[in-house]
């Protein structure tokens, strides 16, 4: 179970870091796609409860089966499509929704879904892989 928590960790932190760096560098895309309907602070409760989930479904459905099959490439491909269907739920939802959300903003996130959740899930699966279990 140990092993567990450190990959979860392990998960976050790559998650959260690169997100930030993402999100600091992109508020303006997003601003601009969404306008007045953003808030002028983020919920943080709703932000941590995200992160909490989203890190439980990795370590589920990348790094756990990772580990299993012994493949740091399944990690990675596991990781870009648990990351695509994630990402894409909220993006085409905003796309046939909202006004101003646009396709460009859609598949701008997407990718970053991909990026983000392939990286965090190998951290993980490396994570794991060095506590020798």
């Amino acid at each position: 179970m140990l092993k567990y928590c450190a990959a979860y960790v392990s998960t976050a932190v790559v998650f959260l870091v690169a997100d930030l760096v993402w999100l600091s560098r992109t508020f303006g895309l997003y601003r601009r796609a969404i306008g007045e309907m953003m808030l002028d602070t983020p919920d943080w409760k709703a932000a941590t409860a995200f992160y909490l989930v989203y890190m439980a479904g990795i370590m589920f459905f990348v790094v756990a089966p990772a580990h299993d099959a012994g493949s740091w490439t399944s990690a990675v491909l596991s990781g870009a499509l648990f990351g695509l269907v994630a990402f894409a739920t909220y993006d085409m939802t905003n796309l046939a929704t909202l006004k101003r959300w646009s396709l460009s903003m859609s598949l701008i996130d997407m990718a970053w879904g991909m990026f983000v959740t392939s990286i965090s899930g190998l951290s993980g699966f490396l994570a794991l892989q060095l506590t020798g279990y």
